[in-house]
């Protein structure tokens, strides 16, 4: 399916050859994801929150997690993470504390503050989502299909031992 650059119809583009990001899957990907994130981004801002603290928020919303999946998780590299966790630390929004069973290794945890401002940004990242729901009534499907992608995908990254 040929979906017209930003901008444009499918009108304006009857003549012209498509082109190939225009169709290309991992194109596609990220500019849905562009888009529909730039609305919440802009909303995150207003509240003076950076993205990578939402995701480093959002991602802890399960429980503690190290700082190597946190760093996979937010899309970030681990010495980027690092920088991030030491400013939310100092913000009072985070913690870092010996794993008790590995103590290798070392879990991220949500401080008081971090566990409020998380509260109320999955509020709002629940309104958000919401609201792109409505627009796009297949949005549900589209999620367990990029679940499923991102399974596969990972399988086929992991090394096999």
């Amino acid at each position: 399916m040929f979906v017209p650059p930003a901008g444009q119809t499918a009108m304006d583009t009857q003549n012209a050859e498509p082109r190939f990001v225009d169709d290309y899957l991992l194109s596609l990907l990220a500019r849905a994801s562009h888009v529909v994130s730039a609305e919440f981004h802009d909303r995150l801002r207003g509240r003076g929150v950076s993205i990578p603290v939402w995701r480093v928020l959002a991602t802890l919303s399960a429980g503690p997690e190290t700082v190597t999946v946190l760093a996979e998780a937010c899309l970030l590299q681990q010495p980027t993470m690092t920088k991030v966790l030491d400013r939310m630390e100092r913000s009072g929004l985070v913690t870092r504390q010996q794993d008790a069973r590995d103590r290798r290794l070392v879990r991220v945890h949500l401080a008081p503050k971090g566990e409020v401002m998380l509260g109320e940004l999955l509020a709002a990242a629940r309104a958000h989502e919401a609201e792109v729901v409505a627009r796009h009534p297949d949005a549900a499907a589209i999620k367990d299909l990029l679940r499923a992608l991102i399974a596969r995908q990972g399988r086929k990254q992991r090394p096999r031992a």
